[in-house]
């Protein structure tokens, strides 16, 4: 008689059940098992690929394989590259060695799944990028970042990936956290927008996400990677939460747990959280997995005893490991009782399951023929999301340049001419002449000038040797393009972490990037000191900002006659920034984070409590450098008509009907281009302490010059609804004041109310 889980006629979750009884203890734990890092599992010798004793190792022991991580990862902290690693049909090859290997050696031929790092692209050689998530909250389209995590998706299941392991979760409370640029913003109706897109993305290319990282991690204590979220539990529905009930809306299928603790709870061990919230109130029915070797930070709770450890996961809610030894102590945790075996049930029949929907049991290979190549020109998505996330901050007439004027340029900076600067972390080596730098795109688009350039100084160093000669070039030349910022560059020399972060007080030429926390926002190394001299040589100065987070730079804002800023654009990064600089691209970028004036200004981010405005210091204003929301256009909009209605009530809110407001926006210039129209509310009475300002609706759209479009934006109980004092998701009666902005500029201000009826 045929076995149940071979009937490919009945469900995956029937199927997942029958096999599942059919399991030892062993290869139920090593169902739940991600123990390998994946660019281990193999090594390459030209065309010849053999795999690792340690893979063979790891499948006999548990007889099969649950999920295997990053075999196709390349980077520093991997050590792949493109002598090295997995690139066309060499990386088929090896996905199919590694999965025969699998089934043959499990007593029911159980496939493996396959992970892969995917934060803002896939981690791979010839993997697609696209720019950061800080630039893609930037662009404020959803829709783009949709777009081009469709492509992502796409390139990772030709490779046969089931789990993308996507940034999308964290929200940015504090600049000095090295990861800002993993997070979409500041703002969690921001963030949870394009985390739904990204979702979306995926599964429009036939991909399940694992959004990470469940949460809090961007609140942070001082900025400290996987530091304490000291919040409380309002804070943490109100900022942190939105973004995943927006993903698991999506479809999300995966979660990936955070590093940090909750009021004494590390996430990792927080069943309230794990199951109560994300399953219970959210709705999720996907795997809920571990970041690397978190399982084993937990033997804080359980005093250095692995088993414990693994058990207190699982109990919490984990479902599969990460590298980490507590979830290869499972079968011990069961027989000591720390853990039910039922327990270990639920979390193998989520894998099963999940392999029987990924019809790895009717198809386990790949088809062993060549992969598609993403470029800019097959694939525009990432070029269109670094130029729409552009943020022009200052212009005093300077901006555009024009393309055909005959000017000497001069471009200066540590980061004018540095590919890897760009791309942010988490990126793969590129071939050699892949990419745009900035100096390309410039002298793409100014053929008619004499560019020339020097980098004035390197990124962190304090050698100051160079400035001299940039200075001078900034002197010879009719105007000067500034590129000055930071960098995740694990290229340029770093030591790893067994989590694959970067090791703060090793040799870096990195101030950012997972594991790179600042104490300062002052740009590092001699950037400072280059500025001076480029601006007493009394040029004009366009000023370029190439970063993964928000930088202190008064000065510099002060004296540039121009300043433009570009959250790792990505690897055409440098094309769309000189298209914005040359007119070719209208800008439309508005900031996704607050710039501050000084990290002791921190907290600076907008939507603040209306209790912080005690928050003022005698030796500094209260306002930031440059607003959240905001960003410079070449042309001008105009929103007319505005129409909103009086009141609404809190029984219409509770029964789906929603307060619309409706407007005209009209671009009065010269020049086509993306108005950004954003809805700000502001309640003004209830049962807790509201914010300053919520941002609850937004719309970019693309109006030629004269052209009028019509926008609707609308206001439910999601938007006006707020967390009582009963800690119950509510309508309350009271005045709620409305403001219309157009990228962050307000143009409009209303009132409604939502009355008790």
């Amino acid at each position: 008689m045929k076995e149940k889980f071979r009937d490919s006629t009945l469900s995956p979750k029937e199927r997942a059940k029958d096999l599942l009884g059919r399991l030892t203890l062993r290869e139920k734990v090593g169902q739940v098992n991600q123990k390998l890092y994946g660019f281990n599992s193999y090594t390459r010798d030209g065309e010849n690929i053999e795999l690792a004793d340690s893979f063979r190792q790891e499948v006999e022991k548990w007889g099969g394989l649950g999920v295997l991580y990053g075999l196709y990862r390349a980077d520093p902290w991997a050590n792949k590259d493109y002598s090295t690693g997995l690139t066309g049909t060499a990386a088929i090859r090896a996905y199919n060695l590694a999965q025969k290997y699998v089934l043959d050696h499990s007593r029911f031929q159980i496939p493996m799944l396959m992970s892969t790092e995917c934060p803002h692209g896939h981690q791979a050689l010839d993997g697609y990028l696209l720019p950061v998530n800080l630039a893609m909250g930037a662009a404020w389209n959803p829709a783009l970042v949709e777009d081009g995590f469709t492509v992502v998706g796409r390139q990772i299941r030709e490779m046969g990936v089931d789990l993308a392991l996507i940034s999308m979760l964290d929200v940015l409370r504090d600049p000095r956290w090295g990861r800002s640029e993993e997070c979409y913003g500041e703002d969690p109706y921001l963030c949870a927008q394009n985390a739904a897109a990204a979702i979306r993305g995926c599964v429009r290319a036939g991909v399940d996400a694992v959004s990470k990282h469940f949460c809090a991690q961007g609140e942070t204590t001082g900025g400290v990677n996987a530091s304490a979220a000291r919040i409380g539990e309002r804070e943490l529905r109100e900022i942190h939460l939105p973004p995943m009930a927006a993903a698991a809306k999506a479809g999300a299928k995966g979660v990936m747990a955070a590093y940090n603790e909750i009021d004494g709870i590390p996430c990792h061990a927080n069943a309230w959280l794990l199951q109560d919230i994300l399953r219970g109130e959210m709705g999720f029915d996907g795997i809920v997995m571990a970041d690397g070797v978190a399982i084993d930070r937990l033997n804080m709770l359980t005093g250095g005893d692995f088993a414990a450890s693994g058990a207190a996961a699982l109990n919490a809610g984990v479902d599969v490991s990460l590298w980490d030894d507590g979830f290869t102590r499972l079968e011990e945790a069961v027989q000591r009782g720390l853990v039910p075996e039922e327990r270990l049930d639920r979390a193998v029949l989520r894998v099963l399951e999940m392999k029987f929907e990924c019809g790895l049991f009717e198809h386990p290979y790949l088809e062993e023929k060549p992969l598609t190549v993403f470029t800019a020109e097959n694939a525009p998505q990432s070029l269109e999301i670094a130029r729409q996330s552009a943020v022009l901050l200052k212009n005093d007439g300077v901006l555009p340049l024009d393309p055909e004027k005959p000017l000497s340029i001069a471009v200066i900076g540590p980061n004018a001419d540095a590919i890897y600067q760009q791309l942010g972390d988490y990126t793969p080596p590129l071939r050699d002449g892949e990419g745009i730098t900035l100096l390309d795109g410039v002298h793409r688009a100014f053929p008619n000038a004499k560019v020339c350039f020097a980098p004035g100084c390197t990124i962190c160093g304090e050698e100051t040797d160079r400035i001299g000669e940039a200075a001078a070039l900034a002197a010879e030349s009719d105007l000067v393009i500034l590129a000055l910022g930071g960098s995740s560059s694990r290229f340029a020399g770093a030591e790893f972490d067994t989590n694959g972060a970067a090791v703060v007080g090793a040799k870096l030429q990195m101030d950012c990037g997972e594991g790179v926390d600042t104490a300062s926002l002052e740009l590092p190394g001699a950037q400072n000191a280059l500025a001076e001299a480029v601006f007493a040589a009394g040029k004009p100065v366009v000023s370029v900002m190439i970063s993964g987070r928000p930088y202190a730079i008064p000065e510099i804002a002060e004296k540039t006659d121009a300043l433009l800023w570009a959250f790792y654009p990505g690897p055409w990064g440098g094309q769309a920034i000189a298209e914005v600089l040359s007119g070719a691209v209208n800008p439309s970028g508005c900031l996704p984070v607050s710039i501050p004036r000084t990290a002791g200004q921190l907290p600076v981010y907008y939507n603040a409590r209306a209790s912080y405005d005690v928050l003022r210091y005698r030796d500094l204003g209260n306002t930031p450098l440059f607003p959240f929301g905001f960003g410079l256009h070449y042309t001008q909009f105009m929103v007319e008509n505005v129409e909103s209605a009086e009141s609404i009530g809190v029984g219409a809110l509770r029964g789906g009907e929603t307060h619309t407001v409706r407007c005209t926006v009209h671009n009065t210039g010269c020049r086509a281009g993306h108005a950004v129209l954003q809805l700000f509310i502001q309640g003004m009475s209830g049962s807790i302490v509201r914010r300053v300002r919520e941002l609850k609706g937004f719309e970019k759209l693309w109006l030629e010059p004269g052209e009028r479009k019509s926008v609707e934006l609308q206001l439910g109980l999601d938007e006006l609804g707020v967390w009582n004092r009963a800690m119950q998701f509510d309508a309350e009666p009271g005045t709620v004041r409305l403001c219309l902005a157009e990228s962050g500029r307000p143009v409009w201000n209303g009132e409604m109310k939502i009355t008790a009826e």
